[in-house]
């Protein structure tokens, strides 16, 4: 393990493994360094690139500020970089994908732009959140009620239905997706009201990469064909077989490895 410091103070870990260009993953929503599809994917990563795989703040090892904002993660990211010696290539998933979308708008040190199936709605297309969802995901995650948290955020804001939560709640990784209840909140906040920042994604200068899995929803294939439409620079790539929930990494790999080093 590695560590940065944001410029708020926040520690930000990270692991370094493989060798070759820098390229850092940028999880999504209850994604840590560890978790089974990041550390997987950098694995696969690692034969062709270094790869930065890093704790967004208030998961895994990395600290925390309860002042948030999104421009303090986009300061994480920067720190991370930086620790890599910069520019770097940037991966993000999901919830991460828009963060990373508003990093490469900041103009920070990327050389080119990995983008996996950012969650925006577009025209109607996502399933709309309850009024109040904001809100109410945190008043529950700031108490004793963090197990209701995530099981608000998975089928009001991700649309999965009762029953898997049920047989979620019976795993061992459980009580891991519970510790991460408080930052939810957060991947709300980079989600914003959910539609996709166009203005932003134009600014983007370098080449971009959107990927989509063939059989994700609807909504997100719509989604993923939009930002790269956005994106100036942009291209959409759809994987096939692939899923959402349920990602083919060494094929992953291999499509980020086509586009990054060509």
């Amino acid at each position: 393990m590695y560590k940065t410091t944001s410029p708020d103070g926040t520690t930000v870990a990270f692991d370094r493994v493989g060798d070759g260009p820098a390229l850092i993953v940028v999880g999504g929503a209850f994604s840590t360094r560890s978790h089974p599809v990041v550390a997987d994917l950098a694995r696969h990563l690692s034969e062709r690139f270094t790869v930065y795989a890093y704790d967004r703040r208030g998961r895994g090892d990395s600290t925390d500020n309860p002042a948030y904002t999104v421009q303090r993660e986009i300061e994480d990211l920067h720190a991370v970089i930086d620790a890599t010696g910069g520019p770097a290539h940037v991966y993000g998933l999901s919830s991460g994908a828009a963060l990373a979308l508003r990093a490469a708008a900041a103009a920070l040190p990327i050389d080119r732009l990995v983008l996996h199936e950012p969650p925006y709605d577009i025209d109607g297309a996502r399933p709309a959140l309850p009024a109040g969802f904001a809100s109410r995901l945190e008043a529950l995650s700031a108490g004793d009620r963090r197990g209701e948290a995530v099981e608000y955020f998975m089928t009001r804001g991700m649309g999965m239905p009762a029953e898997m939560i049920t047989q979620m709640r019976a795993t061992p990784a459980w009580p891991e997706l519970v510790a991460l209840a408080h930052t939810l909140v957060y991947d709300t906040a980079v989600m914003g009201d959910n539609t996709l920042p166009a203005a932003q994604a134009a600014k983007i200068g370098v080449p971009v990469l959107v990927l989509a899995g063939e059989h994700s929803p609807e909504w997100l294939r719509q989604a993923a064909s939009a930002v790269a439409e956005a994106c100036t620079t942009g291209r959409l790539l759809v994987l096939p077989g692939q899923s959402h929930f349920a990602p083919d990494n060494a094929a992953v790999a291999a499509a980020m490895a086509d586009f990054l080093l060509a």
